[in-house]
């Protein structure tokens, strides 16, 4: 397999339009059009960067090898006849045998048109007369091409991927969450060229509170003046954490924690409306009709009779968010266990969103929720995507549900970890607009146009054993914290202080850009006593038992995908060779998981126990999970050289590819050749063999 360096994925990541893909030996089938050289496209529009005529005209000649001119008006048949209707989000498609016509947004027909092409593998187009609209919009996405980074041609992949609108980072007027400079009204403008709008995700500063003399003054400083600046923004993202302010209410604390209230920005204090309509004024003062989204999730560990007064006392003329399957306690044979935030273990919805979902409907304000569909999850902070299309499906299922109940409206597709094309994002596109696609049936096509007709069944039930692995257990939130944010770098570190090898102030060698580093990775693995969970004696023992099954169900899957690969076709699989790597990887991970809870166990036994043999015993255990996770790592570091997407995070940056595996090899080298040995010698009992007791023999 080819390697790649460092951040060679930002090539496969914008690439809209794969180049030859014609199948010649394909024929149409009865009821599709063929185009050909005799085809013209029709546009009266102007031709400018990113424009929907200009991309169809480059589809067909770069994925198709067909030439297409772009003309103002044509008398014979044979066209693509594309007429904008500006503030529609939604298209009509005609195709008859005399041409196609899209009208509304085309750029998001010309987009539907494509994909069918490229099933197809063959430029061969059904005829039909539809109407598709977006069921969910916002659809929002940070960068996966680099932290708050947009490329126009990234700004073309986002939007052939079916998002439309980019969320940055403001600490702010024109400052990114490194406080770097950023032109806003450049990023708002090229980003409209591919049709995205932009949302604003608040860091900025929100410490006052609105009854204080000077409050609009404040607000309109730190608020007002970044709309000011940029007013085509959309929106601003408003989250608890990011948006502490002074609250009186006397459950809340102020910006520290004070070991018996919960701090300001954690809790849903009841003047939080108040700080919210300070800050809507603020910003609509300078843009009227931009969005203020109000995010809920700090408090959604919280009883409804704490949340739901909050809900009921909002502004009306903002939205609400609220996380989709965070904090969903669900029932084991022998524990339970607590969904933390954005995984797919759970589908979701949670009890904590149908709550709110109720409250914001029963008040018609509109309703938006986070649900990672851009296919990235904390279950492994590293990989473009969980390869798990069947569990996603449930939660399109339940989001289509939430839509019908309760008016689930917007959706943040991904936080700051970015996305990557693959079969979760490009089912979604299908089924987030009306009419729905079966996802199941796009699911298959996905697997016979990347894998081959041969290969697609195997594969098709591989992704279903992935999917009941990854649904059979809840990984916790220091498992996200931990090995799960990083995979298999993940250091194993002695947890008994022995000098000179104590190493529990131990740092993850991050790059010095990264934005984030070590504020979301705890080195030392140190599991967490939330309440809703079993206590952690219990539970580490019990996710041991439960993981180690999902793990033979995943890597079952992984034996069936190898069995699919040697059925692919050649042209084919380079292609096939990288997605199942995905899924190894996560393999890895997992192992990775499994043998840090075996040793954190291990490590607190250690230092208890009073037994020499016993003790002994304990470390003969843990050289042998060394062992294991070494050759676990080594195992690794090949995937990661295949695809230099896997081992990265946009605000981690690399945390995962061979140099930071070898790091941890290095560390686990240490433990087992110097540390565990000097602390076996500890294991026994001391003879006196010390010289002052051949001089001093009243000192022994």
């Amino acid at each position: 397999m080819v390697e790649e360096i460092n951040y060679d994925f930002r090539k496969r990541i914008d690439i809209v339009h794969k180049p030859d893909i014609f199948d010649r030996t394909k024929t149409p089938e009865s009821g599709e059009i063929v185009i050909d050289d005799s085809w013209k496209i029709i546009y009266t529009g102007i031709l400018c960067q990113g424009c929907a005529a200009l991309d169809l005209q480059d589809y067909f000649q770069t994925c198709m090898g067909i030439s297409l001119p772009i003309v103002r008006h044509a008398t014979e048949k044979k066209y693509f006849l594309l007429r904008e209707k500006t503030g529609d989000k939604g298209f009509e498609l005609a195709v008859t045998d005399s041409g196609v016509l899209i009208t509304g947004n085309i750029r998001k027909g010309v987009h539907r048109l494509e994909d069918i092409m490229n099933f197809r593998e063959a430029p061969y187009i059904p005829v039909q007369e539809t109407r598709c609209d977006p069921i969910f919009t916002p659809r929002m996405v940070h960068s996966g091409w680099g932290h708050d980074s947009y490329p126009d041609s990234h700004l073309n992949a986002i939007s052939h991927a079916g998002f439309d609108t980019i969320l940055i980072f403001v600490t702010g007027p024109d400052r990114n969450a490194k406080r770097e400079y950023v032109d806003l009204n450049d990023l708002v403008e090229r980003a409209a060229k591919y049709g995205l709008g932009v949302y604003l995700y608040s860091y900025l500063n929100s410490y006052k509170h609105p009854d204080d003399p000077d409050a609009e003054e404040f607000f309109d400083r730190n608020f007002g003046t970044v709309f000011k600046r940029c007013p085509k923004a959309g929106g601003i993202i408003l989250v608890g954490e990011s948006c502490a302010f002074p609250s009186k209410d006397p459950r809340c604390g102020t910006v520290k924690q004070d070991g018996l209230r919960p701090r300001s920005g954690f809790f849903p204090a009841d003047d939080y409306p108040q700080w919210l309509n300070a800050v809507k004024k603020a910003v609509r003062k300078y843009s009227p009709e931009a969005d203020v989204v109000f995010w809920t999730y700090n408090w959604g560990n919280n009883p409804p009779e704490e949340r739901l007064p909050l809900i009921a006392k909002l502004p009306e003329d903002i939205s609400v968010e609220v996380t989709y399957e965070m904090f969903e306690q669900r029932q084991y044979e022998n524990c339970t266990l607590k969904v933390p935030d954005y995984t797919i273990t759970f589908p979701g919805p949670g009890s904590y969103f149908i709550s709110e979902a109720e409250a914001v409907h029963r008040r018609g304000m509109r309703l938006y929720t986070i649900t990672n569909t851009a296919g990235v999850t904390w279950d492994c902070g590293v990989m473009p995507y969980m390869p798990v299309p069947q569990q996603w499906f449930k939660r399109f299922r339940t989001m289509h549900e939430a839509h019908q109940r309760w008016g689930l409206s917007g959706i943040m597709d991904s936080h700051h970890n970015g996305w990557f094309p693959g079969p979760i994002t490009e089912c979604a596109r299908w089924c987030f607009n009306t009419p729905s696609a079966d996802p199941d049936e796009i699911l298959h096509k996905i697997a016979v146009r990347d894998f081959g007709e041969d290969a697609a069944e195997d594969v098709i039930k591989a992704w279903q054993m992935w999917s009941d692995a990854m649904a059979s257990y809840t990984p916790g939130f220091d498992d996200q914290a931990g090995p799960l944010r990083v995979g298999p770098s993940y250091p194993f570190i002695f947890y008994p202080i022995l000098y000179p090898f104590a190493e529990q102030e131990m740092h993850f060698p991050f790059s010095d850009y990264a934005y984030r580093r070590e504020r979301i990775l705890n080195t030392l693995y140190k599991p967490e006593h939330v309440i809703g969970h079993t206590f952690i004696g219990r539970r580490i023992r019990e996710d041991i038992k439960i993981m180690t099954e999902a793990l033979r169900k995943w890597q079952e899957g992984e034996a069936l995908m190898d069995i699919a690969l040697a059925k692919v076709p050649a042209a084919k699989k380079a292609g096939a060779a990288l997605q199942i790597g995905i899924g190894k990887f996560f393999t890895h991970t997992l192992r990775t998981t499994i043998n840090m809870k075996k040793w954190y166990l291990l490590n607190r036994q250690i230092e208890l126990t009073s037994d020499f043999d016993e003790a002994n015993t304990i470390l003969d255990e843990m050289t042998a999970i060394l062992e294991d996770e070494k050759l676990n790592a080594l195992e690794t570091i090949p995937l990661a050289e295949a695809d230099s997407r896997l081992g990265w995070e946009p605000s981690m940056e690399y945390a995962c590819d061979r140099e930071h595996i070898e790091w941890k090899l290095e560390k686990l080298e240490r433990i087992l050749r110097y540390t565990i040995p000097h602390y076996r010698d500890t294991v026994k009992k001391f003879e006196d063999d010390t010289i002052i007791g051949k001089y001093f023999p009243e000192l022994k």
